[in-house]
């Protein structure tokens, strides 16, 4: 059967092939027939397929193209832009800096920061360009064989891919670079965390593109348009909280919009010499981990952000050897924005060269200057990475600020914009008014004179100018003045209120009608010299960059124990020498003058700020920011209670780094608390003020400010910090003593069986609240780590409340007021009283024995 079965089918292949044969044959014959017969028709000319690889370099840049020379010769023809890269830039680093020039509402500000990265591009095989990044987190010496090692660890990414267009003479390659910053690359445009943040999605295509490209000669600056989606926000909240924001303009249009600007800026061939870090002095810093053939293990190498100031000769170098003041080679300048008022130039330009003392003090002369572009000059420009500026921009915004460029290999600071804000003006004299007023007859006034508003302004062009230089805030340097020395005008003429202005110190708020004192401003100072001394002074000894950290080791250790050398941290979250806008050595006494001078103030406030056919407005801002003073030394004085002293030091200093702050500053502190946060502020409640500007008579206000000192007082963490305290060292204040002195202080009226008015009824309240909370709390978060200038400091262990004695604690003074109350209310005649005490005692019992 399987047989008969193949032998049909071989019998079928057979004729079908005879008749596939036969058909071929006839088409094949009735085609040669056509073919002799037809009319020849002429073939069409049609296109030969495009060769690969590179064209030459005049089919690519075309008499079209609107040409910018500089760092790379750049070419825009039509809507496509092209780099002409020389082949010496190629495998060189380039600092990429992604900025804001115009945000959607609500997503920062013009001017600000959005990306930073470095870059490298290189030849890849195909007739391609990479564009690599380059990152500094393990790094070795090229002499070294790590480094091999090193590399092969730390693959760089490519981030870009480019065909080659075109070569010129074998010395440039020509590529075409719109799509790659016209689009959403993440080292050029927004980092993904931004993107999820402010819940945007993709690009759009059709709505992003480049607006300009130019060049210049160590930078191009890329400016374009980019359009992006958005999730749109959730109708009903969702069980899962969603991070990040809506935005405003993507909630009503489902898009954002944010022009942007690129800055590609060339870093040196040869890093500069780096100085490393010194916790002990204020300074930006950058670190990798450095591997050597030598070393047993890895080293963290963290250094300083400096500019780079050399000798201009051999002559020269031996002058400064010998203590003699010499010129930079290349000096700092600032120019100032044309854009500015005339009338703040001079202001702004001082403000700047007030820091040429600082620098003769580290050897140089003439180093930092401030000047004004000179009229007719194009050369000069704020897109030019050769030249800072402080700019000016037209906004509401109440800040200014100092950032700047630096080379990540080694610290060096290439370029600067400052950023002034319009407003900046307004928050200054808010600050002046509220801090001076009660003392300086000038504050009392709707609008500042020209010359008070622009000595204001030089101070602050003088801090923001500061941070150009490589320093951070210095929130411990006004601990270093006494209390009283700030109440004296001999004192103060001669050295200011702070010996930095670098802290934010701001003005003095201490000193009293009668005291005498005129001068109320932050000045550079003795901090702001050495520290400038100490960055940049050349250490003509030193071998090698080791050898200078020994040598500058010496200089610090030095001044050990001055506290006008203390530099403190910002954001240390326990040292309470080192706050923000605190000054003097006690917050406690500087509190109280602050107080007497805020006292002052607000009945005056009606008057000085009158003007005719003008509301409320700067009458209710002012008043919030008094209030808000005044939350400020509260704050000041809290953070002594289970505060903890952060000196860093070296091994060859002795006395310990960490020690509890002592304790009669701490129980000082809680007295304060008790009489001028826990007994009624009445002075705050101004009517005359309040009738104006809320329809409110301040109760809440009060209770506001009353709870938000109790939760800081009984934060955890701080309550952990006395607990630890107590176990390590003697004569501290024992947490028992902080629960005691503050019932004592909120629950006065039981001992007195006296009445208890509306505002301490609700004290009385938000503090039982804050003890049952406690008793019932868990486990906390540990702070947050600090030191964005260095990296010194690690966050504090977590604390879980259960298992220390803070739950017995607050357990135990529930119970005693509990005790208290049925002790005392009897004899307590005002029925709002005893209500107010029933019900507190009845939340405790149920806190105490929960069914």
């Amino acid at each position: 059967m399987k047989k008969t079965i193949l032998i049909c089918l071989s019998i079928f292949v057979s004729f079908s092939a005879i008749s596939q044969s036969k058909k071929e044959r006839k088409a094949k014959e009735a085609a040669e027939l056509a073919a002799k017969n037809a009319i020849p028709v002429a073939k069409p000319d049609l296109p030969k397929p495009p060769a690969s690889g590179p064209k030459a370099y005049k089919e690519v840049v075309t008499s079209k193209a609107k040409t910018s020379k500089g760092l790379f010769t750049t070419h825009k023809i039509d809507d496509k832009f092209l780099f002409e890269i020389p082949d010496s830039l190629f495998n060189r680093e380039f600092m990429a800096i992604t900025r804001f020039i115009k945000t959607p509402t609500d997503a920062g500000y013009g001017g600000e920061e959005a990306n930073k990265q470095v870059l490298r591009f290189t030849k890849g095989p195909d007739n391609k360009v990479f564009l690599k990044l380059v990152t500094f987190i393990n790094v070795a010496d090229s002499s070294q064989n790590i480094v091999q090692a090193v590399k092969n660890s730390n693959a760089e990414p490519i981030v870009g891919v480019f065909d080659v267009k075109a070569l010129k003479k074998d010395t440039c390659t020509v590529i075409d670079v719109t799509d790659f910053f016209k689009g959403d690359n993440q080292v050029v445009s927004l980092p993904a965390t931004s993107k999820q943040f402010y819940k945007l999605t993709a690009i759009l295509a059709d709505r992003s593109y480049i607006e300009s490209i130019k060049s210049f000669p160590i930078n191009v600056e890329i400016r374009s348009v980019k359009t992006f989606g958005t999730i749109p926000p959730s109708i009903m909240p969702s069980p899962i909280p969603m991070p990040g924001v809506s935005l405003p303009q993507g909630t009503r249009a489902g898009v954002i919009t944010a022009e942007m600007n690129t800055s590609l800026i060339l870093l040196p061939e040869k890093p500069a010499q780096k100085r490393l870090w010194d916790a002990r002095v204020g300074y930006f810093a950058n670190r990798y981990t450095v591997y050597a053939d030598d070393a047993h293990d890895s080293k963290v190498e963290t250094f300083i952000v400096r500019w780079k100031l050399e000798a201009k000769n051999a002559a020269d170098e031996a002058k400064q050897k010998n203590g003699e003041l010499i010129e930079p080679k290349k000096p700092i300048v600032y120019y100032i924005d044309p854009a500015t008022p005339k009338r703040w130039v001079p202001f702004l330009i001082a403000g700047i060269n007030d820091w040429q003392k600082a620098f003769e003090q580290a050897g140089w002369k003439n180093a930092i200057m401030g000047k004004e572009v000179p009229a007719g000059d194009s050369t000069i420009t704020t897109e030019d990475a050769r030249f800072s500026f402080v700019r000016y921009f037209a906004s509401d915004i109440e800040n200014a600020y100092g950032p700047n460029v630096h080379d990540p290999r080694s610290g060096e600071i290439l370029e600067s914009h400052i950023g002034w804000y319009h407003n900046v003006m307004s928050l200054v004299y808010k600050w002046y008014l509220i801090q001076t007023a009660a003392v300086d007859e000038r504050a009392r006034k709707p609008k500042f004179d020209d010359e008070l508003m622009g000595q204001l302004i030089r101070f602050v062009s003088s801090h923001e100018v500061g941070h150009t230089l490589g320093l951070p805030h210095n929130f411990g340097s006004s601990h270093a003045t006494p209390v009283e020395k700030l109440r004296d005008k001999t004192y103060t003429d001669a050295n200011g209120h702070t010996p930095s202005i670098m802290d934010y110190a701001r003005f003095n708020y201490v000193a009293q009608p009668g005291d005498g004192v005129t001068d109320f401003f932050p000045r550079i100072g003795a901090y702001d010299n050495w520290a400038i001394e100490w960055g940049y002074k050349p250490v003509y000894t030193a071998k090698s960059v080791e050898e200078e950290k020994k040598e500058l080791n010496k200089w610090v250790t030095a001044k050990a124990g001055n506290p006008t050398y203390f530099y403190g941290t910002q954001g240390n979250p326990y040292d309470p020498r080192s706050q923000s806008e605190c000054l003097g050595d006690n917050n406690m006494k500087a509190s109280e003058y602050g107080i007497k001078n805020l006292k002052r103030i607000v009945p005056n406030l009606n008057e000085w700020l009158k003007e005719d056919a003008e509301d409320f407005d700067k009458l209710a801002d002012v008043y919030r920011e008094l209030v808000g003073q005044y939350r400020r030394y509260i704050g000041h004085v809290v953070y002594n209670i289970g505060g903890i002293y952060d000196s860093p030091k070296t091994s060859d200093q002795k006395g310990n780094v960490y020690e509890p702050t002592p304790k009669a500053l701490q129980k000082d502190a809680v007295r304060f608390v008790n009489e001028y946060v826990f007994q009624t502020p009445n002075w705050l409640l101004e009517k005359s003020i309040l009738n104006k500007i809320t329809p409110g008579s301040g109760v809440e206000n009060i209770r506001a400010i009353q709870e938000s000192a109790i939760n800081s007082i009984f934060d955890v963490a701080r309550l952990q910090r006395i607990v630890e305290s107590n176990s390590a060292f003697t004569d501290t204040y024992l947490i028992d003593d902080l629960f005691s002195d503050v019932k004592n202080g909120i629950f006065a009226e039981l001992n007195k069986r006296t009445s208890i008015d509306n505002f301490r009824r609700n004290l009385q309240k938000t503090y039982v609240e804050k003890m049952i909370l406690l008793m019932n709390t868990s486990t906390m978060p540990p702070p947050t780590s600090f030191n964005f200038a260095g990296f010194r400091v690690q966050p504090s262990p977590t604390t879980d409340a259960r298992k220390s004695d803070i739950v017995s604690i607050a357990r135990a003074y529930l119970t005693q007021i509990k005790n208290d109350i049925s002790s005392s209310k009897t004899g307590i005649a005002d029925k709002l009283s005893r209500y107010h005490l029933d019900d507190l005692q009845d939340r405790i019992e149920k806190a105490l024995n929960p069914k």
